[in-house]
């Protein structure tokens, strides 16, 4: 190092560690000399040569090397696999779309899916395990199921070991400046998406939306008998929705009480029967409908409550398609990894929600370094707004709010 400045120092034709420091600490000489009229070229190499031999340039050169190097054999050893076998949840948001556009970036990888809804594919997932079958690389579906049946089916491999690019391990890119895993160990179940839910709809002839401001104007006496609801314990929305009521700071387990023990809660596992239900004006209102919105846009007399400005802390959840999971033992690993870098980063990430945002169905990214205009203002997060993540490990259990539901229910029938 020196030798190096020792050759810089002399650039502008005399040496100046010879002419005034003598034999002066090489540190001291290099300040001094800084303060010596000298040549732009001289001042430019002594500078580069500084920052080169600095410990810190050094140390962050080898990490890009690093990265950039494990990448590449990710790359390469993706395209040698040649093959990425994802499976995905079929509902309104457009999956398959983000697995074409994988494709069309890596023409190498033949990408395979397998769609359905979180409470097959999960099943399907053990049951070839058991038959010695490891037939998936990724799997994104229902979050409930991935967590009930995949991870405490210890099958995971993590997904926070299989991050690389920069611009995906950077935590000041996502909501709240973190990851968010909806396991304990924070690794194997990752939260990409996080959708204000809209849980509540109505018959637009019976209701007056703007009577309401919170959740609590659910239990006023004029809607006895006329809520409907789907069976929260079956597969779907139910589940998510409840488990934010139960989790909810203003709301708690005592509002899941009084819903389903005072107000005649009429309950139903029939999915298209809800919302023919609330179109024809049997029901008032109804928790967990879907395809409301498709509905609506059939002209039928349905929507749901603008709930965005209510009294209440807002939940998010990842839903059906928010999360990523990465079975053990996949037949392409190198595929799967590369998928899911490229899913989660800024370009992945733009694409799902461009796939997966449709008429009838919204899903935000938990990316805040990507545009979100083609999400409903009303259902966008907005500053402001008090928010809670519903997918924490601690609230995942289902257990107690089931328990709940059910004494709640059976008092009701009593009355």
């Amino acid at each position: 190092m020196i030798g190096i400045l020792t050759f810089v120092l002399s650039l502008d034709g005399k040496d100046f560690r010879a002419q005034k420091e003598g034999n002066m600490p090489h540190k001291k000489r290099i300040i001094s000399y800084l303060k010596h009229p000298m040549k732009p070229l001289t001042a430019s190499l002594l500078i580069f040569f500084v920052c080169c031999a600095s410990p810190a340039y050094a140390d962050a050169a080898e990490s890009k090397q690093d990265w950039q190097s494990e990448w590449e054999k990710t790359i390469q050893g993706a395209r040698k696999d040649g093959k990425l076998s994802l499976y995905l949840y079929q509902g309104e948001g457009e999956l398959g779309a983000v697995a074409q556009l994988f494709q069309k970036k890596y023409p190498e990888i033949s990408v395979t899916t397998v769609i359905g809804r979180g409470n097959q594919l999960g099943p399907k997932v053990m049951a070839e395990r058991r038959a010695g079958k490891f037939l998936v690389d990724a799997y994104i579906a229902g979050l409930t199921s991935t967590y009930e049946i995949l991870y405490r089916g210890k099958i995971l491999d993590s997904v926070r070991s299989a991050l690389i690019l920069p611009g995906v391990l950077d935590e000041s890119k996502w909501w709240q400046g973190q990851h968010h895993y909806i396991d304990p160990e924070n690794k194997y179940i990752f939260v990409f998406v996080g959708n204000v839910g809209q849980y509540i709809s109505y018959h637009t002839k019976s209701v007056d939306p703007l009577e309401f401001r919170s959740y609590w104007d659910f239990l006023q006496p004029k809607w006895k008998g006329k809520i409907l609801s789907r069976d929260p314990k079956i597969s779907g929305s139910q589940r998510i929705g409840l488990r934010g009521f139960y989790h909810t700071p203003e709301l708690g387990p005592e509002f899941i009480r009084r819903l389903y023990g005072e107000m005649n809660v009429a309950v139903t596992q029939e999915l298209r029967q809800t919302t023919d239900w609330l179109a024809n004006g049997k029901f008032a209102i109804c928790f967990f409908c879907s395809e409301i919105l498709r509905a609506k846009s059939q002209g039928l007399p349905v929507d749901e409550f603008p709930t965005a400005r209510w009294k209440e802390s807002r939940a998010i959840s990842a839903g059906n398609i928010g999360s990523l999971a990465l079975p053990s033992q996949p037949p392409h690993p190198h595929a799967a990894r590369l998928f899911a870098n490229w899913l989660l980063s800024r370009e992945g990430q733009i694409a799902f929600q461009r796939a997966a945002n449709t008429p009838f169905n919204s899903e935000e990214s938990m990316r805040i370094d990507i545009p979100k205009d083609m999400i409903p203002a009303e259902i966008r997060r907005i500053d402001g707004v008090k928010y809670f993540l519903a997918d924490r490990p601690e609230f995942m259990d289902m257990a107690p709010i089931y328990e709940l539901v059910d004494k709640a229910l059976a008092q009701s029938r009593k009355k």
